[in-house]
């Protein structure tokens, strides 16, 4: 049996599928970055680096603040401990953003949403401390999430079985 060829409309809503999958991958895949340049900006601050990246988690960055002020006091075997634990935090709540990550693009709502609450209440760190920087980096790429959660409950409507009903049919 031969199928039908695609029509207009049936290529415009291929291409717009395509499209709105394509955001829900990006929201979603932001937060595997979130997750990664956390403990990329840890690492270089355990390793006596000054600089970081924006995108990272204010609350990895007040851990590893804390534990490099009692590692300097301390000087001594124990300061390289409280590191290591700080860093075991840090890979933790890094693995809570890559989870939500993987959530997000398994279309779990839920996911996006308790990690974009999350991700907020993290940004309230740059806004405490008076970051603007970090902050405006938080924004886009809060921006950048919600734009994935737009793209998942569009997904969800675009595949809903009563949506289409055959041109024809009685």
């Amino acid at each position: 049996m031969q199928e039908k060829p695609i029509d207009q409309e049936q290529a415009s809503l291929i291409a717009e599928r395509l499209r709105t999958e394509n955001r829900l991958r990006g929201g979603a895949s932001l937060f595997f970055w979130i997750a990664g340049l956390s403990v990329i900006n840890s690492l270089i601050l355990m390793l006596g680096g000054r600089w970081n990246f924006f995108i990272g988690l204010g609350i990895t960055q007040v851990i590893d603040g804390i534990a490099m002020a009692i590692a300097n006091e301390i000087r001594s075997e124990i300061g390289a401990v409280v590191k290591a634990i700080a860093f075991s935090v840090d890979i933790g709540i890094a693995g809570v953003f890559v989870l939500f990550g993987v959530l997000a693009r398994r279309r779990h709502k839920w996911g996006f949403i308790v990690g974009l609450v999350l991700y907020t209440l993290d940004g309230l760190i740059f806004a405490i401390v008076g970051d603007p920087l970090s902050l405006g980096f938080h924004v886009l790429a809060l921006i950048g999430l919600i734009t994935g959660l737009i793209a998942l409950s569009k997904l969800s409507e675009m595949e809903r079985p009563d949506r289409f009903v055959e041109k024809g049919s009685d």
